[in-house]
């Protein structure tokens, strides 16, 4: 999916490119206000795919802790420490949460985003085909 944008961002700017010599100072600005948003996408994307692998390393965690029967060993550091179960399952739960709730604004974001870069897109290559 990150690989989608980058391509028609690659080929947008292509064109945009060809026909740069032809566009006004309001369309250059439009171009680079394009860009900046195209970036933005990018790093909603990375930072969402970031979180996605989080969350699901903290799901997986949350079922193995469900059916551990033995002690249960927290990290801290380099340090390997007893921990009560219902502590460490409230932990990641409230975790879980958080990121789940990190990753429903990336989407709006890159809903957002998407729906700037397109809407310009089409702005910028309207004026650039006249």
């Amino acid at each position: 999916m990150v690989q989608k944008y980058s391509i028609n961002q690659e080929k947008s700017y292509q064109k945009l490119k060809l026909n740069k010599m032809e566009v006004d100072k309001e369309t250059e600005a439009q171009i680079q206000e394009l860009q900046i948003i195209e970036q933005n996408l990018q790093n909603v994307l990375m930072q969402k795919q970031a979180l996605q692998l989080e969350l699901s390393e903290v799901e997986n965690a949350v079922k193995e802790l469900s059916s551990a029967k033995d002690e249960i060993y927290k990290i801290t550091g380099q340090v390997m420490i007893k921990a009560d179960k219902g502590d460490i399952e409230k932990d990641l739960k409230e975790k879980q949460k958080v990121i789940e709730l990190r990753v429903k604004s990336l989407d709006s974001q890159e809903k957002n985003l998407s729906k700037s870069s397109e809407d310009l897109r089409k702005e910028v290559l309207g004026k650039i085909k006249k």
